[in-house]
């Protein structure tokens, strides 16, 4: 039989290794790209819509999108929600907003295409 002390350190050695491992994989600084400003463009539903996407200590903290040809009404949802959503959730991977699906699509592949240049 296993005493306590052998179990708990067989515990203790796993959260060290998978600590250090978490550590590894998603860098010891403040987050997962490189500080800057980067653009990024991508197909809406009427033309090309231009995005830029800061990032500051490693971490999304803008974006903001600068051109589009998108219908006034159908896609301001998504002009605003989509960027917001990305910024808290530090992904491009978001939900799109129903009725402004092209758009809430370019937005995403936008943004995807500018954090390309960000990436650690």
């Amino acid at each position: 039989m296993r005493s306590i002390h052998s179990v708990g350190r067989k515990v203790l050695l796993a959260l060290v290794i998978l600590s250090v491992a978490a550590m590894v994989l998603t860098g010891c600084k403040g987050g997962k790209y490189k500080d800057g400003t980067y653009q990024g463009e991508a197909q809406g539903n009427n033309g090309p819509v231009k995005v830029t996407v800061t990032v500051s200590g490693g971490k999304i903290t803008k974006v903001t999108v600068d051109e589009h040809e998108e219908t006034p009404q159908i896609s301001d949802a998504a002009i605003q929600q989509v960027p917001e959503s990305i910024v808290k959730k530090q992904t491009w991977e978001v939900d799109t907003v129903a009725g402004a699906t092209y758009t809430s699509n370019a937005i995403k592949e936008a943004v995807r295409k500018a954090l390309e240049g960000a990436a650690k």
